[in-house]
């Protein structure tokens, strides 16, 4: 809506990663170099860690959009919490391998016959796995396992983690440390500082096809405190400020503009804290009940089940009194017919 307003060719903070659209701060050249390194070195483990939203999918694209596809043969998954069997047949699947037995083994020789067939063919095979803290330690250690797969003494099949901040507790577990042998590189990705996040939203702009200022200074440290430098919310704040900005037809946002936006979001559903559990309503005292439930709606219901529950229990006893002397009728009857017998 608000592209033609301000003159975009295209959207300019869409939530879906864009390796064209890379911003790279300090942290993620750092993150960015250690993958080019790894990749490098065609062995070990590389492990990219970060908060939600801080750009680890988005650097495992950039790498991927310049692989050499002739040498390189990468594939990436995104992980639930998948058994160690269950994470051999996705990476069987990812790489497109046909599988007629189910077993484990099966799925092993599968992989260890097309790695070096790869081999043969001067390529290796690279394997990215986002979402990584989802993996159980067994997964994790099954990905270990793959990167057994040696030919003359090279190594076969390299892996990646990306993952959410869990993983590090995961990885620093003591059943953990021939994996932690095995990574050559890691790198935490932290928020974005203020000045990052003003060089971001100016760089996207940009990007989208205009190189005028359409925020003033005083902007920035706001948005950086609502969105904590995660560029995932100042993606989402940011779409929201450029759609104000056109309903209000604001050429150059103001500081009072992102407050009332973030004030509008604030208030939103989906950005609200969650409301505390209803706490166990007491039962009413027996004294003076009808005060107590005029008083609270929660023991006029209360006060109304009880009833009903009470009346449905006479219900009952009435009924099993009538039972009783029916069959006890029918048992003089039956003494009856017996003694004229």
């Amino acid at each position: 809506m608000y592209e033609a307003y301000y003159g975009f060719n295209q959207r300019p903070f869409q939530l879906t990663p864009n390796p064209q659209w890379f911003y790279a701060s300090k942290f993620h050249k750092r993150a960015l170099a250690y993958l080019q390194y790894g990749l490098s070195q065609g062995e070990g483990f590389i492990v990219i860690t970060g908060d939600v939203g801080t750009g680890k999918t988005t650097i495992a694209n950039q790498l991927l959009g310049k692989l050499d596809q002739n040498q390189i043969v990468a594939r990436q998954i995104v992980t639930s919490k998948l058994e160690p069997d269950d994470l051999l047949r996705m990476i069987a699947a990812v790489f497109q391998l046909t599988v007629k037995d189910p077993h484990k083994a099966a799925y092993l020789e599968a992989i260890s016959n097309y790695l070096t067939l790869l081999n043969q063919q001067n390529k290796r095979a690279l394997l990215l796995v986002d979402e990584a803290q989802n993996l159980p330690l067994e997964s994790i250690e099954e990905l270990r396992m793959l990167s057994n797969f040696q030919l003359g003494g090279k190594p076969l099949l390299q892996s990646f983690l990306l993952g959410q901040n869990e993983l590090n507790a995961i990885i620093q577990s003591p059943h953990m440390e021939q994996f932690r042998q095995r990574i050559i590189a890691s790198s935490n990705l932290t928020a974005l500082s203020v000045e990052d996040v003003k060089a971001y939203i100016e760089y996207r702009i940009k990007q989208a096809g205009v190189d005028k200022q359409l925020l003033s200074d005083d902007c920035f440290p706001l948005i950086h405190q609502h969105s904590r430098g995660i560029p995932r919310k100042v993606n989402n704040l940011m779409d929201r400020v450029l759609l104000f900005g056109f309903l209000e037809e604001v050429e150059v946002l103001q500081e009072q503009h992102i407050a009332q936006v973030i004030e509008e979001i604030s208030g939103e559903i989906a950005n609200q804290a969650p409301t505390a559990p209803i706490q166990p309503v007491a039962a009413p005292a027996p004294a003076s009940n009808h005060n107590v439930a005029s008083n609270n709606p929660y023991h006029a219901m209360l006060s109304e089940l009880s009833s009903l529950l009470d009346n449905s229990l006479e219900h009952k006893i009435k009924m099993a009194q009538q039972l009783d002397q029916i069959l006890s009728h029918q048992q003089q009857q039956v003494i009856g017919n017996l003694d004229k017998s």
